[in-house]
């Protein structure tokens, strides 16, 4: 899709222009047909997979990137330091998989799991199975490491076949868009899905000052244990503020270290150039710039980018900054101007992960499947 495409149709979906008023047919037919299956699974016409462990849903309404992968390594980590052994389940975007999963653990190929699935992989040494069938990733999972005593799925919000205990929304500055589903609008599931969930994490773009509520850790969640959210107890989602922090920077060639103001001055005399291949492109350059570092030339790529040829022979740079998720599929270009860019992400709730924990210590998974609103 060209840039002027691109360019209106984000418009579109933010403000509900004329291309938008035209798509509403559509909207409508894809609203009927997010209400039937949501029905035929809480109607029991359909049955969702209840793995024998606790299951963690990371996703969002709003259709691409929107920060989900950063809040899945956190989760990992966090619990992992809590005393659990976590695992991931993935679609694994772009990745060559059949008929069955594929699961691993550590220096993973993007080619074989994705790209973000082999992030989370080597960031957190957690083992992943990737499918697009997530019942059938879950499995796999755990017949390969039973060891596995909950399970994280990054992404899969509207993947119904799975049952889950605790549903967190990642949602960026984008909001909800004009508030209308696919194609008319940006959204996946209606709005009113929000209200449904456990968690709302909004990804802000840099460290603004925290509502009252989130500051103080509200416990306006307190998590069902069958996946129903929020809506059958009366208790509004429980809402955090997340930013990322832009620190240091290594050497894709190497692994050689840097603060991001030490590389800063070191290019000091020379052309700095960025480029992504994510959701929003655009909030990387931002953040870049926010810390100090002067971009000659910014590379917008579509998310998930395949790098099978370099974008970045004509780009006229010293020195390009790339994100953790391109760094994956860069290794093998060949470039040495690379830099990475790893983005740490912060939370203004400082009891979300021990709420998250305790939540997942009472939860017993049901034998029936879950009873999905």
């Amino acid at each position: 899709m060209n840039t002027f495409a691109t360019r209106l149709i984000q418009r579109q979906w933010q403000h509900a222009g004329w291309l938008s008023h035209l798509l509403l047919p559509l909207a409508g037919l894809a609203w009927l047909a997010v209400n039937a299956k949501r029905a035929a699974y809480r109607r029991g016409w359909r049955q969702a997979y209840r793995p024998p462990v606790p299951v963690i849903v990371v996703g969002n309404i709003y259709i691409g990137g929107t920060g989900k992968t950063p809040v899945v390594v956190a989760l990992v980590k966090a619990l992992r330091e809590r005393g659990y052994t976590p695992g991931v389940v993935s679609r694994g975007y772009g990745a060559k998989v059949g008929q069955h999963a594929h699961v691993g653990r550590g220096d993973l190929s993007a080619d074989r799991f994705g790209d973000e699935p082999a992030l989370i992989a080597r960031a957190t040494g957690a083992p992943i199975s990737v499918h697009p069938d997530r019942p059938r990733a879950a499995r796999t999972l755990l017949s390969a490491h039973p060891e596995v005593d909950v399970i994280i799925s990054d992404d899969g919000l509207q993947h119904l076949a799975l049952a889950r205990d605790i549903e967190i929304v990642v949602q960026d500055d984008r909001g909800i868009g004009n508030g209308r589903l696919l194609p008319a609008g940006p959204l996946r599931e209606p709005p009113s899905r929000l209200a449904d969930v456990d968690v709302i994490i909004n990804n802000v773009a840099d460290a603004e000052t925290p509502s009252p509520a989130a500051a103080a850790g509200t416990d306006t969640a307190a998590g069902t244990g069958q996946g129903t959210g929020t809506a059958a107890t009366g208790r509004k989602p429980r809402r955090i503020d997340m930013w990322m922090e832009l620190t240091e920077a290594w050497r894709l060639r190497d692994g050689q270290r840097r603060t991001l103001w030490e590389l800063r001055d070191d290019f000091a005399q020379d052309r700095i150039a960025a480029a992504a291949g994510i959701g929003n492109p655009q909030r990387f350059f931002a953040s870049l710039r926010a810390n100090g570092m002067p971009l000659a030339a910014t590379v917008p790529l579509p998310d998930h980018y395949s790098y099978n040829r370099s974008p970045f022979r004509q780009v006229p740079a010293d020195l390009i900054l790339v994100t953790t998720k391109d760094a994956v599929k860069c290794l093998g270009l060949g470039d040495n101007r690379l830099w990475v860019v790893p983005a740490v992400p912060r939370f203004s709730d400082p009891r979300f992960f021990d709420w998250l924990a305790s939540v997942l210590h009472s939860s017993t998974p049901p034998a029936q499947p879950a009873n999905l609103h």
